[in-house]
């Protein structure tokens, strides 16, 4: 399959992009560069290999999802500048 000017230049319009001549030729020629790629792909046997989502495999790097006691309203405001009733204390930013 091949990508033809007229075709990068329609794709350009509805992206409402203007590119020059010379950039319209430009992603022609790098858009049939990239089909010729997946044209080899494509001719690559891939029979018996197992799909996946990642060239290399992949864990979990986090905890275990384990319910503790609260940290607790005092416990929480003891660094506060400004805790007062319960919650904490910030300028008024809103005029």
């Amino acid at each position: 399959m091949r990508i033809t000017k007229e075709e990068v230049r329609h794709v350009a319009h509805l992206a409402r992009l203007n590119f020059s001549e010379g950039e319209e030729e430009k992603f022609t020629s790098q858009l049939n560069s990239i089909l010729m790629y997946m044209d080899i792909l494509n001719g690559v046997d891939t029979a018996g290999i197992q799909p996946m989502t990642h060239a290399i495999s992949l864990g979990n790097v986090f905890r275990d999802d384990t319910e503790k006691e609260s940290l607790g309203a005092e416990i929480a405001l003891e660094g506060a500048p400004d805790g007062k009733m319960g919650f904490f204390g910030v300028p008024k930013i809103i005029e």
